[in-house]
């Protein structure tokens, strides 16, 4: 449907929003309640209008008329609250899933660059006992494996150690993000990769050392949210470098600045993500807990994550949402929770 289509079809609709809100705004008791109804059906029906003339037109006068309409009409429905609250609501729920779904493809690109290498060295170590002993004697081997490895997560006390671990951890994903801009694709890709080396040779250590099962019921708990938040931390910084080189139809300083925003948002987000995953490795990874129960705590966040990040960024994303930071106080954190929630798919009817 053109845009032409779609104005004449439905702009009685939005006539009539805007005199119902009009007149409810001066004594809601001059309002029927019939015509109440009527507010509440039209306003629910031009919110889906709002979702599709930004997914499809982006034309900004008519995504400004619309979004006016739906705010005043949502003023008389649901009153004044507090903005603070919803923004920060819209954030989690919409706008730091969608920043996430839209990069997935630059995520998947970040995966196989941080696991790759991880794997490739760890079949090398595994299967080259010369390759082995250059990359440390058995004696240090030994020592790592029998008393570092798990010192590590309990010489701290737990308050401290998981403050340290969630510093470093967000130190690092800033460091792939800076990486975009200072030498784009490039630097986020190396850095990926020499995060990602390290992992396949300490796991070639134990498992050589028979301490594989030992190093997986270390690495898991924490190990799945912590490395994930990585990855997507990486896709940003790739996306970000790509929009330099490879801008497509945008300004080349319009893409770099779109995909920045974008990339504060995944920032904002990823420090929740990595706080969750520093307080397991400091209180539930060095833990006297059952080896199957810290795993099951571990595989339990990362699921959970990853279905919210899923499901979530896929709903938003049919909403027209694409998580770039300021994107909600443009219209979206006028709406109400149940019009932002709706996950069905939007038609212009």
């Amino acid at each position: 449907m053109d845009i032409d289509r779609f104005i004449a079809r439905n702009q009685g609709t939005w006539d009539r929003l805007g005199e119902l809100t009009r007149r409810s705004r001066l004594r809601v008791a001059d309002l029927s309640a019939p015509e109440l109804e009527e507010l509440i059906s039209l306003y629910q029906r031009v919110s889906t209008h709002l979702s599709y003339a930004r997914t499809h037109y982006r034309e900004p006068a008519l995504t400004a008329r619309l979004t006016s309409l739906v705010a005043g009409a949502n003023g008389v429905i649901y009153g004044r609250r507090a903005r603070t609250w919803r923004t920060v609501r819209h954030f989690f729920a919409h706008q730091f899933p969608a920043a996430v779904y839209q990069q997935r493809r630059a995520i998947a690109v970040s995966a196989v660059l941080f696991f790759a290498p991880a794997l490739l060295l760890y079949l090398w170590l595994m299967h080259d006992p010369a390759a082995l002993d250059a990359s440390a004697s058995q004696s240090e081997r030994l020592h790592y494996t029998k008393d570092l490895f798990a010192q590590y997560y309990s010489n701290d006390p737990h308050p401290l150690f998981f403050t340290e671990v969630t510093t470093n951890n967000i130190r690092v994903a800033f460091m792939v993000f800076a990486a975009g801009i200072v030498l784009p694709i490039v630097g986020p890709a190396l850095l990926l990769m020499m995060n990602g080396a390290p992992v396949g040779e300490i796991g070639a250590w134990m498992a050589t050392d028979d301490s594989g099962w030992r190093f997986l019921g270390y690495i898991l708990p924490h190990g799945m949210l912590e490395l994930s938040a990585i990855v997507i931390a990486g896709g940003g910084g790739l996306a970000l470098g790509w929009s330099m080189v490879v801008p497509g139809d945008r300004k080349r300083t319009d893409a770099l600045r779109e995909e920045g925003r974008r990339l504060f948002v995944i920032f904002l987000g990823l420090m929740l993500m990595l706080t969750f995953a520093g307080l397991i490795e400091g209180f539930i990874t060095g833990s006297g807990l059952p080896v199957g129960v810290r795993v099951g705590i571990g595989v339990l966040g990362w699921v959970t994550f990853v279905l919210y990040l899923w499901v979530q960024g896929k709903a938003a994303t049919a909403l027209g949402i694409t998580g770039t930071l300021g994107e909600l106080e443009k219209g979206w954190a006028d709406l109400p929770v149940e019009v932002l929630d709706q996950s069905a798919v939007i038609t212009a009817t």
